[in-house]
């Protein structure tokens, strides 16, 4: 997770309209869960499967493979999102053997584990140098699990907003490089989606007084947004997906899903972080999900950020303060329920 900003205060400022939307969940949605590892008062690593389990959540991310949490996933049926870790991204991009070793690794001593998406970077900086690697590294991977008769495992990269040139209003979205757009073809040509990490809390944040807190979490108000297209926008989360589709529409990848690899809400430690603040976010979008947004109706796959608070992780003070739950006695940050 890193900082993210969209819609700009004077687009959202123009844009505003007056009217009142209720969001009515349409199916039940289960959610998965992002797992961050980075705290030395955390559950066991079988205790935090074995809660996942107890909570009905159904889908995992980690950071990097875990040998431990995966034998403990085996035979869960838990669908997981594993990260390659950026530290490993031009390692993988440099040749097959490299990509070989690491599915050898971490993939095949697994079979019991329902891996569902590899993710090669997450939130790669923008250097040349780093982004050059994304696409080598993906398809490298991809040849190795097809050769290694795990075609099944989709290969992807997850992105953050600021790969957006323009995000307001949502059919504005463009792509600011054009490497996202050589992404979007390959994910086309392989059915992989796009991993996106979306947090409307960052927008909040650096806009607190031009963008509605009701707007960025979900609540009821009056605060609507309309966009040139027809589309009418209650929420903030939904204007910054669809933003991303209009890119990748423009990129001329229009039938490549998103997965919302990350979204979140602090509960302390910055602006507008507060339980309270944090529970209404974090429910409402696990009640929202199943409708998807405006421009792609229809259930939208979401891992919330994340399981547990994670006292070293680095950063802003908010960093350590996006869990659901507290370590080690996993006693809930605030009460939330997994499946509407």
């Amino acid at each position: 997770m890193a900082r993210q900003r969209t819609c700009s205060a004077s687009a959202l400022a123009v844009a505003l309209v007056v009217g009142v939307f209720a969001s009515i969940p349409t199916e039940v949605q289960s959610i998965g869960v992002c797992n961050g590892m980075n705290g030395d008062n955390l559950p066991s690593r079988t205790d935090v499967v074995q809660f996942y389990q107890s909570k009905g959540i159904g889908a995992m991310r980690i950071y990097a493979p875990d040998p431990e949490t995966l034998r403990a996933l085996d035979g869960t049926g838990i669908d997981l999102i594993m990260d390659v870790g950026n530290e490993h991204l031009a390692a993988l991009a440099s040749g097959p053997d490299a990509a070989s070793a690491w599915v050898r690794d971490n993939v095949l001593p697994y079979p019991g584990v329902h891996i569902k998406y590899i993710a090669a970077g997450n939130e790669v900086p923008d250097a040349r140098s780093d982004t050059g690697s994304i696409i080598p590294a993906m398809q490298n991977l991809r040849d190795a699990l097809s050769a290694a008769g795990r075609p099944d495992i989709k290969v992807s990269t997850a992105v953050k907003m600021s790969v957006l040139a323009s995000s307001s209003p949502p059919s504005d979205g463009a792509f600011k490089d054009a490497y996202m757009a050589d992404v979007c073809r390959l994910l086309a040509n392989t059915g992989a989606p796009l991993l996106a990490n979306v947090y409307p809390y960052f927008a909040y944040r650096d806009n607190p007084s031009d963008i509605p807190l009701s707007y960025a979490t979900f609540q009821p108000g009056t605060t609507t947004v309309g966009d040139n297209n027809g589309l009418t926008y209650t929420n903030l989360f939904d204007a910054m997906v669809d933003a991303l589709y209009t890119a990748m529409d423009k990129a001329g990848s229009p039938a490549v899903p998103i997965v919302i690899s990350e979204s979140g809400w602090p509960s302390d430690g910055g602006v507008g972080a507060s339980i309270g603040n944090a529970q209404a976010y974090n429910q409402n979008l696990i009640n929202h999900v199943g409708n998807g947004t405006p421009k792609k109706p229809g259930p939208l796959e979401t891992y919330i950020f994340a399981m547990f608070n994670e006292n070293l992780k680095e950063g802003d003070e908010t960093e350590k303060h996006f869990g659901l739950f507290n370590g080690p006695d996993k006693s809930p940050a605030y009460p939330i329920n997994f499946i509407n």
